[in-house]
């Protein structure tokens, strides 16, 4: 039997993926590590996002673009010369928590 805050919560992640357009890959029992994510575009903005560190570039594009309101695909991540790719993860770019990336626009 599932606790009233398990179901919560699972209700909870398919709200935020049916928002964000992406499909669940969470499950309480396989819960991978929270990290948070500082992105600053140089021009005032700085976002903190928290995310999984087995979520994907595009994922965190997509959480980044639902507090800015921009879209996710005009959105390019960076470190120094680094450009991320949308396919690999957070946890594979090494970028662990409270890491900073650069924000750019295209």
């Amino acid at each position: 039997m599932r606790s009233r805050q398990t179901v919560v919560v699972e209700k909870w992640i398919r709200t935020v993926s049916h928002i964000l357009g992406t499909t669940t890959r969470y499950t309480l029992k396989n819960r991978s590590k929270m990290i948070e994510v500082v992105c600053n575009d140089r021009l005032g903005k700085k976002v903190r996002v928290k995310c999984n560190s087995e979520d994907t570039i595009g994922d965190l594009k997509k959480l980044i673009a639902a507090q800015t309101g921009t879209r996710w695909d005009k959105i390019v991540l960076k470190k120094w010369y680094t450009i991320f790719k949308d396919h690999v993860s957070l946890g594979d770019y090494e970028i662990h928590d409270g890491q900073n990336l650069e924000l750019y626009y295209q």
